[in-house]
């Protein structure tokens, strides 16, 4: 049984004082026909800008005496019970009504499909597949378009179109369109794997001796976990074939999440894992600035290493990521340790290297191209906290780094009361460190805003 839904809102992602639904429509589809449908009006409690009313048609009027969302949840709830969630882009849909039951304290999960995606796969090559564009193209009438009822309806009788394609297709005649959308799994997989919540962590997938075999994060663990088996891929399915159980820690933030799953890897070397198995580290790259104010790059032991920027499993894959250097940034081989040191480099001689190493550059424009390596691979601030998400809305997370290189994690509450630094670090749990976890943190703040707290340096605090 399938449940065709569409919503209508007031914003482009949920949120408060707008982004709310504003009209739901659900239609329950048996796999031949529509058999039931609800549609309401829903008063998202916020003002209708005029922009969603020209989308819509719905005014502020109209949904005046509407009822509120908590007040049809429970209807929401009993029509899409143990029902495949259906809509066109369904994301959108089923991201809004799941934060709409969020904001109620209940975790609403269903299994979904998109008709977008299946019409990709049943009817390719068609320039657009919006509703209202494939509709046309396929001579499917939308009788109110913008309208919760209107699009259902449309969505149905679309989906009736795929149902029927898909009957005499020579791949997918003999398939469910679960499992052409590459959903379905073994029913007792599935109640294994729904023991994970939509929510932000680190997963740990169990053999049946209680062996971990593979380890993964994910900001919605059952989401992703799922994906691991709605895939062509042979790994999914062996993993899928030796899966017993589950756990999960819960972390709230991505960043704390993405640290545990590094250091979980390292320490317990999951048969299904390969990134981030990496323990020991060989060699680093080293950067300082010579007696002219060069900046200076070199290949050292890991041991030796006093102000390493990178750190590697092995000298060639360390020599890789220089070369890379030289090419992206025009820096010399003798500034990087590949030459003599007062040679005029072999780069130079075929236009690779400006000629710092022949007094040809100033050392000022050398360095505007080396300092960008340089800041890619270094903290800003060499101690300071990161503030994160905590795994509930009164606690935080917090990351610590000191002397420029990851120390720890921790969470604390922070409601009602106002913490020092120093207090803040109190709820620090010391990590085993390894080279890769400061790359992991300098790669997630380069793609994330987040709030930082600068510390004072110990010698500072003490002197």
């Amino acid at each position: 049984m399938f449940a065709i839904i569409d919503i209508e809102t007031c914003g482009g992602k949920f949120e408060y004082p707008r982004g709310r639904i504003i009209e739901i429509s659900i239609l329950i589809h048996d796999g031949l026909q529509v058999v039931d449908k609800f549609t309401t009006l829903i008063n998202p409690g916020c003002y209708i800008s005029t922009m969603y009313t020209r989308i819509s048609g719905i005014t502020n009027e109209m949904v005046e005496d509407a009822p509120r969302f908590h007040q049809v949840a429970k209807k929401i709830l009993e029509m899409t019970e143990d029902r495949i969630f259906v809509a066109h882009n369904v994301g959108f849909d089923y991201g809004f009504v799941k934060e709409e039951f969020n904001s109620l304290g209940y975790k609403f999960r269903r299994e979904k499909l998109c008709t977008v995606k299946l019409s990709r796969k049943l009817i390719p090559g068609r320039i657009s597949y919006s509703l209202g564009h494939l509709c046309a193209s396929l001579n499917i009438p939308i009788e109110g378009r913008h309208r919760a009822e209107g699009d259902a309806v449309a969505t149905s009788q679309l989906f009736d179109l795929l149902l029927r394609l898909k009957s005499f297709h020579p791949q997918y005649k003999n398939m469910g369109v679960e499992e052409i959308m590459g959903t379905r799994i073994d029913k007792i997989k599935q109640y294994i794997l729904k023991k994970l919540p939509e929510e932000c962590g680190v997963y740990y997938f169990l053999d049946k001796e209680g062996h971990i075999i593979y380890i993964g994060k994910s900001t919605n663990m059952y989401q992703r976990a799922l994906s691991h088996f709605n895939t062509k891929e042979r790994k999914g399915k062996r993993i899928l074939s030796e899966l017993y159980d589950v756990s999960f820690q819960l972390t709230g933030s991505e960043l704390v999440a993405l640290l545990i799953e590094s250091e979980e890897i390292k320490k317990h070397r999951p048969p299904y894992n390969r990134a981030r198995m990496a323990d020991k580290f060989t060699h680093a790259i080293n950067w300082q600035q010579d007696e002219n104010g060069i900046i200076n790059f070199k290949i050292t032991p890991f041991e030796e290493a006093y102000n390493a920027l990178c750190s590697f499993t092995s000298y060639l894959s360390a020599r890789e990521c220089l070369e890379r250097w030289l090419d992206e940034h025009t820096l010399c081989l003798r500034y990087c340790g590949l030459t003599d040191d007062d040679a005029v480099c072999f780069n130079h001689h075929i236009k690779k290297c400006n000629g710092i190493c022949a007094d040809e550059e100033d050392v000022e424009e050398y360095n505007k191209r080396a300092s960008k390596i340089v800041k890619k691979y270094t903290f800003d601030n060499r101690d300071f906290l990161i503030i994160d998400d905590g795994r509930h809305p009164e606690e935080k997370s917090l990351v610590l780094i000191e002397n420029g290189h990851f120390e720890g994690y921790g969470f604390a509450d922070i409601t009602g009361q106002a913490n020092s630094p120093e207090e803040l670090k109190y709820a620090i749990k010391k990590s085993q460190l390894y080279p890769d976890q400061d790359n992991i943190i300098r790669g997630w703040l380069n793609n994330h805003r987040v709030k930082t707290i600068q510390l004072k340096p110990v010698d500072e605090i003490s002197g």
